[in-house]
């Protein structure tokens, strides 16, 4: 009786039983690229969902572009190295968290100290301190024109800026200088990215909007009671 032939068996490894097909990769051209990240850019700074429509006529740009364009960025977000998503709601793209994160970014969020608020005595004292800094207490009287021993206060215990040593004149006056902290609460690298006088007049035209707004809710809260 002969002996049967043993025929060799493949082995598979597990890398290969799990490797999936390859999808062909959409070549996009330099331009499109560039259009892909303005469109990702505009999906996220914008409130409201636009339709590809929409963009499209704004950017004046051939829709059946932009949406494809839209597509591929749907599906680049929906993998899951991405923490948000491009989902399309009401007709229009929205960037948003994906749900497996919405708790942990709740909680985080809620971590997070309140937003910070300056009356406009507080930040014009804080805009001389930055511009002029180091400063002492009389030399930012005789610049705004009026006492400001408690906002200095408000601004120490709220760590947006310090004591720099007393300036050696009549009277050694205290100095200060801002923080480490004042950069990071205003969005700034150093102090060389300050911003203009015309910036800071926008600042502390919305300070004086946001105190005007407050004082009206006050009012109104009074009036119900």
């Amino acid at each position: 009786m002969q002996d049967r032939q043993t025929v060799p068996q493949e082995i598979v490894s597990a890398e290969d039983l799990l490797a999936q097909p390859s999808q062909p990769v959409e070549t996009l051209s330099p331009e499109d690229v560039n259009l892909r990240a303005l469109l990702e850019t505009i999906v996220y700074v914008t409130e409201e969902p636009l339709s590809a429509a929409q963009i499209a006529d704004a950017l004046g740009e051939p829709r059946d572009r932009v949406e494809r364009l839209l597509d591929l960025l749907v599906a680049e977000f929906e993998k899951p190295e991405h923490g948000v998503t491009i989902r399309e709601l009401a007709g229009g793209y929205k960037m948003a968290t994906k749900a497996e994160h919405h708790e942990r970014v709740r909680a985080f969020v809620k971590s997070l100290r309140p937003p910070l608020k300056l009356s406009l005595p507080a930040l014009e004292t804080l805009a001389v301190i930055a511009y002029k800094q180091p400063v002492t207490a009389p030399e930012i009287l005789e610049i705004r024109g009026v006492q400001g021993g408690g906002v200095l206060k408000t601004l120490l215990d709220r760590k947006l800026i310090a004591t720099a040593g007393r300036k050696n004149v009549i009277g050694k006056p205290m100095q200060y200088k801002t923080t480490k902290e004042f950069l990071v609460q205003f969005g700034l690298k150093d102090l060389t990215e300050l911003p203009t006088l015309k910036e800071f007049d926008e600042i502390r035209r919305l300070a004086v909007a946001d105190e005007t707004a407050d004082a009206k809710a006050g009012a109104a809260s009074a009036d119900e009671v």
